[in-house]
């Protein structure tokens, strides 16, 4: 199956949200920007797919909090599990990417908001770091 026709699943803890997404997911950026911090008690694993892909199949639990003038936050006021970012003026919305159902295929990719890092833990690995955002540079949308 092509990257266009695949379907992915995913959803909350307790299965109040549901979601698919249609087509490719980029692989996954760790983002340790401070709101993904207090979000996730660490980073974030974000994946990500253009909007127009993502379709919320059970929908009860899900609220949506604006946590700046740039994006907003989908969550499930069920259980609280964090699952989407969703910039207001992209078209494209980050997925948590553990909300996904496995097994996914994707990678790490690399680290954005590394400026940010909590003092806790070190990042072990050789993949790019950026102490922002990484501006387009970790990209593979839409193989």
């Amino acid at each position: 199956m092509s990257d266009e026709n695949k379907i992915t699943l995913g959803g909350c803890l307790c299965g109040s949200v549901r979601y698919q997404v249609k087509g490719p997911l980029r692989d996954v950026v760790n983002c340790h920007c401070s709101m993904c911090q207090r979000q996730h008690g660490n980073f974030g694993p974000h994946t990500k797919a253009r909007k127009v892909n993502i379709t919320i199949t059970k929908r009860e639990g899900l609220a949506w909090y604006k946590t700046s003038d740039v994006a907003r936050r989908g969550f499930c006021r069920e259980c609280g599990s964090g699952l989407f970012w969703e910039p207001f003026h992209l078209d494209a919305t980050g997925i948590i990417a553990g909300t996904l159902d496995g097994p996914t295929g994707l990678k790490t990719m690399g680290h954005i908001f590394v400026g940010e890092k909590s003092d806790f833990y070190e990042i072990q690995d050789e993949l790019p770091q950026f102490e922002k955002s990484s501006n387009g540079q970790l990209v593979n949308d839409y193989k």
